[in-house]
């Protein structure tokens, strides 16, 4: 695992994106297409708006796959995730994608993990852009996370703390209406993709970051478990970087 502080949110951002762009057009150029999977929530504002903006990336020969979403929640609510990559990311491209699935959990959350799989299992991914929450969460494996099960997609229970972290970033008005359960990629799945590039701003994430660059792999901090990939990388900001021990790494490059 590699470790970028960037000097601020915006710089941070980009230099994800441009790490991201970069292993897209190497897999691209490789074998001429690229798997990519996308995350959302608010940190990954900065990221998603720096990677539509990169230039010459070659988006029609690109598939795209959806982190997670909530069970129950219809696309017409602003905290869809759905409705979030759509807006945020889809529709600005300036090229349309290969394909773009998302995950559809309103009715049958169960047979959508098991569609969704099915094509995810076809689709080697060369880039994972994804973050971490507030409890150490990877996608919405909460923990203690499953880092054992091979299937693609999850429908899993989520905790206080994440659903708390849902309210605190202002997509709900009140708890309750935070959903309790959600379909996620699992961990083993994350682990499958080629390259990691993981964005995490802000101080509110800073115990997660400490545990997850400095703790010990368990699946109490599922994040934890990025310290065995290949090549990952977590960019984050010095509020995000504010628990570490060690000196920052990468602090020069942005």
């Amino acid at each position: 695992m590699q470790l970028n502080v960037a000097t601020d949110k915006a710089r941070m951002g980009r230099l994800a994106a441009v790490d991201g762009a970069g292993l897209v057009r190497a897999a691209v150029k490789r074998r001429g297409e690229a798997n990519i999977i996308v995350a959302t929530g608010a940190s990954q504002f900065e990221m998603l708006g720096a990677l539509i903006a990169e230039p010459d990336m070659p988006w029609d020969r690109v598939t795209v796959f959806h982190l997670d979403e909530y069970v129950g929640l219809p696309i017409t609510h602003p905290a869809s995730f759905r409705r979030y990559l759509w807006e945020r990311f889809h529709r600005k491209l300036p090229l349309p994608v290969r394909a773009f699935h998302y995950l559809d959990a309103e009715l049958d959350p169960h047979a959508e993990a098991n569609r969704v799989g099915e094509v995810l299992r076809r689709h080697p991914i060369d880039v994972c852009f994804c973050g971490i929450g507030e409890n150490g969460h990877l996608a919405f494996n909460d923990p203690p996370a499953d880092f054992d099960t091979d299937e693609p997609y999850l429908v899993v229970d989520l905790d206080e703390a994440c659903r708390r972290q849902q309210l605190g970033e202002g997509w709900f008005p009140t708890l309750d209406e935070v959903p309790e359960h959600a379909i996620s990629m699992s961990v083993k799945q994350i682990m499958k993709s080629k390259a990691i590039v993981c964005t995490v701003p802000d101080e509110r994430k800073a115990e997660a970051v400490r545990k997850t660059v400095e703790g010990a792999i368990t699946n109490a901090v599922p994040a934890s478990i990025l310290q065995d990939h290949a090549d990952c990388t977590i960019y984050t900001d010095p509020p995000g970087a504010s628990l570490l021990a060690g000196p920052p790494q990468g602090a020069g490059e942005a």
